[in-house]
């Protein structure tokens, strides 16, 4: 069951078509991303990395700035320590490759997923201090790890924050209070005191700003050189790290993939030609579902030093055995991914998972690195807020994923008691703790969720209703105006009542998705293409008309009244391009 809304938010979408060159129903999908004045808008359609905002405006970046310039002229011995995801290891290579331009003495150390855990721990800080390391910079991690900065800090080694992720906090009598690490400079535009503009952006980005702020300090010729090289990593990671794509994020990516497409990077084209990605054709499809999987397959199946090894190519060959490598993984790791969803599955039916508000699912025998994954692919069947925990070498650990209404972190921290380790946002955590915790941490997050059952039941935002008929190939290029599309900015969906469903035609090697012939409200013939579950759609049908519809439809005796929502875009084959209308929902 889902609920359908259509957006009914109010502009002078005449005035804004008229300024902007664009149609009516552009205007209306711009207004339906909570885009309301017209300098907002003009940055949608063409902003550019002018735009962003400035990495001062960040608290402690010009501290983080002037104790780097310092560390490099003393040529003290600086570790980047990032993390085992996308974002982790694009973060620790922006750093990397920054530094090293400017001459700094700097290496890199990725936690392994296994052996470390997520982020800095005992073991990374003593392992520095017995390698001579005078300086620490952390990215995508570090907001949580006070106790391990004050560990280095008793080391003399100094400690330079850099992350995104939520700061630890603690609530007593309804008043929040921050628990900052003790670093010599935090950077995490997510501390109340920070007042930089735009919140949501991932490690890539605070990284990427990090390395703008010491090349206008520096005023460095070969570090502004390379600076469209970091721009393209931060652009994946934002993708990767699901970052809502809007405000300055959508200008990144935008920029980014515009540069992707040419990249100077050996590791990242070859990770395209063994992917068969052809470069021109880019989007951020590929960038959060082809490219960055292959990254993370490293830090989930191996080491994520890997994927980093694989940035920091220098030759074609050493890159091509690299990307080889990493695609060889991402195959593996589908296939346990797959057993890992169906173990998640037979779980929720024997202990009848599905009743409980936030859903906690517990698969001892699953890799510990996929139940991020697996929670993902769970919260999506059943909307609801998810855990996946696992059995690791200590104790247990675990991923969430969550649903809009259900701040994820924020009610970790009010059951902290049970965590040994977490961390997080809004839609995403990770953590360890104790077996013998579980069922009492499933009974207190299920005791006060805050949920309803309105929050389960899926919605779709229908941006337009729109008939078929009055969609046509200028419209269809228009809406490319919008991309990249992604989290934050969805591609548009339109929607119409009562389609005549005539004929359907099952089509691709395994006949998973169709072609079919619809009839309009005003007698126009159209075409409908559904990539989505074919046997469910026939299910639909059948319980509807009865249960000889689906063969009759596929038999092109259909006469079945359908209202959709549905996608459009212009489809290139063989060298034709022509209008292609996408079912997305039914009922």
């Amino acid at each position: 069951m889902e609920k359908w809304f259509v957006a009914t938010k109010k502009a002078d979408f005449d005035k804004w078509a008229s300024k902007f060159q664009i149609s009516p129903v552009l205007a209306r999908i711009l207004r339906n991303r909570d885009l309301t004045e017209e300098t907002e808008v003009q940055r949608f359609l063409h902003g550019t990395l002018e735009d962003c905002y400035a990495p001062e405006l960040m608290k402690d970046m010009d501290k983080a700035v002037e104790i780097l310039v310092q560390a490099i002229e003393e040529k003290k011995a600086i570790r980047i320590i990032g993390d085992y995801d996308v974002d982790g290891i694009c973060s620790a290579y922006i750093l990397t490759k920054g530094l090293q331009v400017l001459g700094a003495v700097v290496d890199t150390a990725i936690p392994h997923r296994i052996h470390d855990g997520y982020g800095l721990n005992e073991h990374l800080i003593e392992l520095a201090k017995e390698d001579g390391i005078e300086l620490i910079v952390t990215c995508d991690n570090g907001i949580a790890a006070a106790p391990q900065i004050e560990l280095a800090t008793t080391l003399g080694i100094g400690v330079i924050v850099t992350d995104h992720h939520e700061v630890p906090f603690t609530e007593e009598g309804g008043v929040r209070k921050e628990m900052l690490p003790p670093a010599l400079a935090v950077v995490d535009p997510k501390q109340e005191a920070c007042k930089y503009p735009f919140k949501s952006i991932c490690g890539g980005v605070v990284a990427y700003k990090l390395m703008q702020a010491l090349a206008q300090r520096t005023d460095s010729d070969a570090l502004k050189n390379v600076m469209e090289e970091l721009l393209e990593l931060a652009a994946l990671a934002t993708v990767c790290d699901v970052m809502e794509l809007r405000d300055e994020n959508r200008i990144i990516v935008k920029e980014g993939l515009r540069r992707l497409k040419n990249t100077r990077n050996i590791g990242l084209r070859a990770l395209m030609e063994v992917n068969s990605v052809e470069p021109s054709k880019l989007s951020a499809y590929h960038l959060g579902f082809v490219i960055g999987p292959c990254l993370n397959a490293t830090g989930r199946l191996d080491t994520a030093k890997r994927a980093l090894e694989l940035l920091q190519s220098t030759t074609k060959v050493d890159a091509m055995s690299a990307a080889r490598e990493l695609k060889d993984l991402n195959d593996s790791r589908k296939n346990l991914t797959l057993q890992g969803v169906q173990e998640a599955e037979q779980y929720i039916k024997e202990h009848r998972v599905e009743q409980d508000d936030v859903m906690l699912v517990y698969l001892p025998e699953v890799h510990e690195s996929l139940a991020g994954i697996i929670a993902g692919r769970v919260r999506e069947k059943y909307n609801h807020p998810v855990f996946v925990l696992t059995k690791g070498e200590e104790g247990v650990k675990g991923s969430g994923r969550s649903i809009e209404s259900y701040h994820m972190y924020e009610s970790m921290t009010r059951v902290k008691q049970y965590f040994t380790k977490y961390g997080g946002h809004k839609l995403a955590a990770g953590l360890s703790m104790r077996e013998e915790d579980i069922e009492a941490l499933r009974k207190d997050l299920n005791a006060d969720s805050g949920l309803s059952e309105d929050d389960f039941i899926p919605r779709v935002h229908i941006d337009v209703p729109m008939p078929l008929s009055y969609a046509d190939e200028q419209l269809a290029g228009e809406l490319e105006l919008l991309e990249p599309f992604g989290v934050g900015n969805p591609k548009p969906l339109f929607a119409q009542k009562d389609l005549c469903f005539l004929s359907g035609f099952k089509m691709g090697a395994n006949k998973n998705f169709a072609r079919f012939k619809v009839r309009t409200p005003e007698g126009d013939i159209k075409q409908l293409v559904f990539f989505g579950d074919l046997e469910k759609f026939g299910l639909f049908l059948c319980e509807k008309y009865g249960e000889d519809s689906e063969d009759a439809l596929y038999a092109g005796k259909g006469e079945f009244m359908v209202s959709v929502v549905y996608q459009l875009s212009l489809n290139t084959f063989r060298g034709k391009t022509e209008l292609q209308f996408v079912m997305q929902n039914y009922c």
